[in-house]
């Protein structure tokens, strides 16, 4: 009986410690619960209250829109026994509250540590995890995050809600001391109707950010673990009648030449009763003209309604990466008296996106896809990135002559999608996905993939990613996520995907060959790999989701991937791993520097140390050495040696839609590296995908011995395109001219006779040189020349095996690998034997 007493005392210290040891709110560690009171996804649009307004697009200046950027209270807190209970408050006495800057990562900003990992969760040591639980509670950080908002009188008898871009691992919002609700996903937009809990005039918003939940098993992405508010947080009003989503699909008839428009739009009636309205559509090209144009009226009742449009419109201009031809979509609601309500524009583009056999193709082409995986990254403010950020990453890509963006592992904020559309940029859009440390087992309870309790957050995520960024042209294939294994979740998200898009392609690594993947997608296949899968599978193209991992001194063999790609028709391209290393600006008694992983926290924080330097441009985008390889493999002008001996070269156009016309050729002529002759060529009208002959001019170019002639072709844009200037190169070669003579036999007659000396070493002197091997290494340990000595204390040519390791060397354990090789070089030779004849 003692003894079960003492059980009983036992069990219930642990359980009495397990519950102290839970969090505050059950929906941390509950993967069925993804929201409360979370608005449904929706497109990205603005409400304005006029077309002139609309059609501005301009969202500072927007009556319905008031962003909640800037200062506010913050409070950091390192674990749950001392979370403060009343946080939300009104009345709260916040004097000893700090200031910090939304939006912002709380780690950036000095609250908590940044921590880097690749694969493994931060929150559980020695990858023992248990999810859907975090390890140590007490170690979960919060922030608390308050202000002040007040509400615009011209927003009376609107509907009013609250919408951050992404609340980093789960945030609960309070307004004026009520609790609202929650939501997890990081990486899409949060909303929640707050108009039953705002007053008139001033109101608090409170939210209280945990840094880990649930949610970060399916958020372990190969980036800097960082929380917060990292994204945009603004206020919106709408009528009480209002849109509520909409999906425009612009696609293209089988000629590929009239559009094919298909509008959804999706009402909302807030008043509890019914009412009428009307809701017409406009596209308007660049010239302000509408080319069609639909209204119908409908009745609502208190729910959710929608209108069907179609049309067929003659002869578009299709969007592509290489000629991002956009239109105006203008939506107008108006109320039974014919009162305009609610007006609002987005950009749309006319362009197919299709598996057609065996190939990936865009408005018919089968593009290639010169791409680089992204992650959301600053070198100053960590995961804040801002629309000038952006425009300095595509600008760069602009310059390197990448086509195709990857969102690795997640969605990019909204304004991300609309630059794309507009400079042109081929966006693989992936959902929030990764958890990479659970492994790929398919065995329940292992790969969270075939876990029937995570369904609906594998589903969660992948709704929200969709509805949002459904509408624009530049997302021409859906990924559903990274490296998280495959099984009956994936299934459900490819079919909910596939549900609502009829057209365009979904793709996933992990589902390798099976049914749940339109592109066959691996990571880091080598040439002959793929070389292997093109000449033995024909039904799916196959795209390298990561390839040429840019760590250090790389990317050497990115050519002889694309001579293989540019081989093989369905062999379209791939994603070089990554483009920006994600070191962060530090200081320390030295300067500064850029930290990665291992740089922050005490002995033992949880690191992946350089892993994550891998990028094709530095933290603050300047370019690398191998930057201008990537320019020069991905650029779409080709040059090649047709006769040369008649000055001919066969100039080839690789675009798929832009004829060669739109740039300015030249060419210069080097001898021994000195210009010696150069030129213009024509105006080349050569059309897509052809090629042709063009001569250049060798008058004047004579053999001689000792001299190398070689010519460089450089293009560049006529005028300013798509981000790029005029005058900017977008493509070179340089190819050796078969001009040449011999030089004469080298006669040692006029060299004079050499001498010899053997003993230890042999001596060898000649006219204005001598030079001495030692004969029990073979090794020549003295040089000089008109009595210059030429080689450094003795250290002569011998055998060499090795060289300096680089950080992909190490990623693959090569100096373990081939550790003899490197012994084998640091031993001294041993000469066999050493002779010498005269």
């Amino acid at each position: 009986m003692k003894r079960i007493f003492h059980l009983l005392g036992f069990l219930f210290f642990i359980t009495s410690l397990q519950a102290q040891d839970r969090p505050p709110h059950p929906e941390l560690e509950n993967p069925a619960i993804q929201g409360i009171n979370k608005e449904l996804p929706r497109a990205s649009f603005i409400s304005y209250d006029s077309r002139e307004a609309a059609l501005r697009n301009d969202q500072s200046t927007s009556s319905r829109i008031l962003s909640l950027n800037g200062t506010w209270r913050f409070r950091f807190i390192t674990g749950v026994s001392d979370r403060i209970g009343d946080f939300a408050a009104p009345n709260l006495d916040l004097s000893n509250w700090d200031e910090t800057t939304v939006p912002s990562n709380m780690e950036i900003q000095g609250y908590g540590i940044p921590i880097y990992t690749n694969v493994g969760y931060e929150f559980y040591p020695q990858w023992n995890f248990k999810p859907p639980y975090i390890n140590d509670m007490e170690k979960n950080n919060i922030g608390y995050y308050r202000r002040e908002i007040d509400i615009p009188q011209s927003w009376e008898g609107e509907q009013i809600f609250v919408s951050f871009g992404s609340i980093k691992s789960v945030g609960f919002v309070w307004v004026n001391g009520q609790k609202v609700g929650m939501s997890k996903d990081s990486k899409t937009p949060q909303e929640f109707d707050i108009t039953p809990y705002i007053t008139p005039g001033k109101n608090t918003l409170a939210v209280e950010v945990f840094r880990w939940s649930d949610a970060a098993y399916l958020e372990c992405q190969d980036f800097w673990r960082l929380s917060g508010l990292p994204r945009d947080v603004c206020l919106f009003a709408q009528p009480k009648v209002r849109l509520r989503d909409f999906f425009a699909q612009g696609t293209l008839d089988e000629s590929y030449t009239h559009g094919l428009f298909d509008l959804d739009v999706e009402m909302k009636n807030h008043t509890g009763k019914k009412t009428t309205h009307s809701v017409g559509y406009e596209i308007i090209d660049d010239s302000g003209n509408a080319i069609s144009s639909g209204n119908k009226t409908v009745e609502l009742s208190d729910s959710i309604g929608t209108v069907n449009f179609e049309a067929v419109i003659s002869d578009v201009k299709a969007w592509s990466a290489e000629i991002p031809n956009l239109y105006t979509l203008l939506l107008t609601m108006k109320d039974d008296s014919g009162k305009t309500t609610e007006v609002t524009s987005i950009k749309i583009g006319f362009r197919t996106s299709e598996i057609k056999n065996g190939q990936f193709m865009v408005n018919g082409q089968p593009v290639l896809l010169k791409g680089v995986n992204l992650h959301e990254f600053n070198q100053i403010t960590g995961q804040v990135v801002s629309e000038t950020d952006v425009l300095l990453d595509m600008e760069r890509m602009k310059q390197l002559n990448v086509n195709a963006i990857r969102l690795s592992h997640y969605p990019q904020p909204a304004f991300f999608y609309e630059l794309a559309d507009r400079y042109g940029f081929y966006i693989v859009d992936e959902a929030n996905i990764e958890s990479h440390g659970m492994g790929y087992d398919r065995a329940r309870g292992k790969s969270l993939a075939n876990n029937l309790d995570w369904t609906e957050a594998h589903l969660f995520r992948t709704r929200n990613m969709f509805e949002r960024d459904k509408n624009h042209p530049s997302v021409v294939i859906w990924s559903l996520g990274n490296e998280a294994g495959n099984g009956y979740n994936f299934y459900q998200t490819y079919l909910f995907i596939r549900s609502r898009d009829k057209m365009r392609p979904i793709q996933y690594e992990q589902s390798g060959h099976e049914w749940n993947t339109d592109i066959v997608c691996p990571m880091y296949a080598r040439p002959q790999h793929i070389e292997h899968y093109a000449k033995s599978y024909t039904d799916r193209p196959l795209i390298l989701c990561e390839y040429a991992h840019a760590m250090g001194n790389s990317i050497g063999n990115l050519k002889d991937y694309w001579e293989i790609i540019e081989k093989y028709p369905n062999l379209q391209g791939g994603f070089i791993w990554d483009w920006v290393d994600q070191g962060l600006v530090n200081n320390n008694e030295k300067g500064e520097f850029w930290a990665y992983g291992g740089d922050y926290g005490p002995p033992g924080t949880p690191s992946d140390g350089n892993f994550l330097i891998n990028g094709v441009v530095y933290p603050d985008r300047s370019l690398k050495p191998h930057s201008y390889e990537v320019k020069h493999v991905y650029q779409n002008i080709g040059f090649e040696a047709e006769n040369l001996e008649k000055g001919q070269v066969q100039i080839t156009n690789k675009y798929f839609f832009v004829n060669l016309s739109n740039y300015d050729f030249s060419y210069r002529i080097t001898a021994n590296g000195k210009v010696v002759k150069s030129g213009k060529l024509p105006d080349l009208d050569i059309a897509p995908r052809q090629s042709m002959l063009v001569d250049i001019d060798l008058g004047g170019i004579s053999a001689e011995p000792g001299i190398e002639y070689f010519v460089t072709f450089s293009a560049t844009t006529r005028t300013a395109e798509n981000l790029l200037p005029k005058g900017w190169e977008i493509a070179s070669a340089q190819i050796k001219l078969p001009v040449e003579a011999s030089k004469p036999p080298f006669d040692s007659l006029k060299a004079g006779k050499a001498t010899y000396t053997e003993g230890s070493s042999i001596d060898i002197k000649g006219k204005g040189f001598t030079l001495t091997i030692d004969r029990e290494s073979g090794v020549i340990t003295s040089y000089k020349a008109k009595g210059q000595e030429l080689l450094l204390n003795g250290f002569g040519p011998r055998p060499a095996f090795w060289r300096g390791t680089t950080d992909n060397d190490y990623g693959w354990r090569m100096p373990r690998a081939a550790r003899l090789w490197k012994k084998a070089s640091e031993q001294e030779p041993v000469a066999a034997s050493v002779k010498t004849t005269q």
